[in-house]
């Protein structure tokens, strides 16, 4: 078995008398979707912002690749090869598909044009049309607005974009919310793909029938803790309720 990519343990937080995180853990490897559950105030957002840099923890241990890291803000976990995809995708929806798979990071035109700050548009174009075909992503074309795509098709642009400029790890976060059957599909398939990419992703949902489909572990949180990591024939819709609100397995409930 591989070494963890990234090793949370004993993470705590309070927001003034509340209790967020007691202690929780999480590990993530190469090439596997590994899914965070539990209820609501389980205190997945918190542990997901912690490990997105977005929060400073009050406690516990980050390791990334091995190696103990501290994220001051969600740049630094960025630089470390954390990316995640919140549900608002934080894209922008007047700028082609291209475009927003280089927003923030605009490749420059050679020479003088690009010192003068001028965008090559035509190769941000070229690259991008072929990062959606290596992911197998289709659209008419990386130059259409994002406005005008569907809503599973700017789930797997904002996926893309995560994959593309992370090398580690990448949350998301409801990626299949507010989306019909076929496009839930797509961007489930597109999770897979990207995870056999040699990425570890976390898969962050509600629904319990894509965690079965599609994770090779599940953590379960509870109350500010991880309770359960279920793995193979144990990622139920039954083992993941179980766990969520009794706090064991199915096989200890047995």
């Amino acid at each position: 078995m591989t070494a963890p990519l990234l090793v949370a343990e004993g993470i705590t937080k309070r927001y003034g008398h509340v209790t967020a995180l007691a202690g929780a853990d999480l590990d993530v490897r190469a090439g596997e979707v590994c899914a965070l559950v539990g209820d609501n105030g389980a205190g997945k957002s918190t542990l997901v912002k912690i490990l997105s840099g977005v929060e400073v923890p009050d406690g516990g241990r980050i390791a990334l690749g091995g190696r103990d890291v501290a994220f001051a803000g969600p740049l630094d976990a960025q630089a470390a090869g954390i990316a995640t995809v919140y549900q608002d995708l934080a894209l922008a929806p007047e700028l082609t598909a291209a475009a927003n798979l280089f927003l923030g990071r605009e490749v420059l035109r050679p020479g003088l044009l690009g010192r003068l700050g001028f965008v090559d548009r035509a190769a941000m174009r070229t690259t991008a049309t072929d990062r959606f075909a290596e992911l197998g992503i289709t659209l008419r074309s990386a130059d259409v607005p994002i406005s005008s795509l569907s809503g599973g098709q700017r789930q797997s642009v904002a996926i893309a974009r995560a994959a593309t400029w992370a090398d580690k790890v990448i949350f998301l976060d409801e990626p299949t919310a507010a989306l019909g059957v076929v496009q839930t599909q797509r961007v489930l398939e597109l999770v897979r793909e990207v995870a056999d990419r040699g990425l570890g992703v976390v898969l962050i949902t509600h629904d319990m029938t894509h965690v079965c489909e599609v994770a090779d572990r599940a953590h379960v949180l509870r109350l500010g803790r991880r309770v359960a990591t279920l793995t193979g024939d144990q990622i139920t819709v039954t083992g993941l309720v179980t766990a969520m609100t009794s706090g064991r397995t199915e096989e200890a409930t047995s």
